[in-house]
């Protein structure tokens, strides 16, 4: 099974703007169902990236 998580700093950051871009444009949705649901699902994804991004070594 492939880690949920890149090995790098580099390839973490990347993983991590990108989910934090999609964060943003979910944000802008949260009026209906399916974009509270999406935001929360990201909300929960960039704080997991987040915390796994300040355990990688440079």
């Amino acid at each position: 099974m492939p880690p949920l998580f890149a090995n790098n700093r580099r390839d973490g950051a990347r993983l991590l703007s990108s989910a934090l871009v999609a964060l943003a444009i979910c944000a802008t949705q949260i009026q209906s169902t399916p974009g509270l649901i999406l935001t929360l699902l990201f909300s929960v994804l960039c704080l997991s990236w987040g915390l796994a991004y300040r355990h990688l070594e440079r």
